[in-house]
């Protein structure tokens, strides 16, 4: 079994924002439920605020600023891995940035 905390910098980018995607995720999750919202529709709702390649687009371009310079390689690397069939009704753009978003959240988790 591989130690991923220790080879984190071996693991390529989308292998780091897939992980990142599911933390942020249940952060979010947890996040929201904190908040006392119970109904599925609402909650569904507020997490589309949080977690789609619109908001990270969002949030990413307000931290960018503050990474380090291997937070940025991370970005670039999970921007980069980035598959070019993403779903039709997504800007590209926006899914390359949110892998990128997703391949740093990962990196922070591991």
């Amino acid at each position: 079994m591989i130690d991923l905390k220790s080879n984190c910098h071996l693991i390529n980018g989308a292998d780091l924002a897939y992980i990142g995607d599911a933390y942020y995720e249940l952060m979010i999750r947890k996040y929201l439920l904190s908040l006392g919202i119970t109904k599925n529709k609402e909650l569904q709702k507020k997490s589309i605020m949080y977690v789609s390649a619109h908001a990270h687009q969002i949030i990413c371009d307000k931290l960018l600023k503050s990474f380090t310079e291997e937070e940025i390689n991370i970005f670039k690397r999970g921007r980069n891995g980035a598959p070019h069939n993403h779903r039709k009704n997504l800007n590209f753009a926006e899914y390359c940035t949110s892998s990128g978003f997703e391949a740093v959240i990962g990196y922070w988790y591991l």
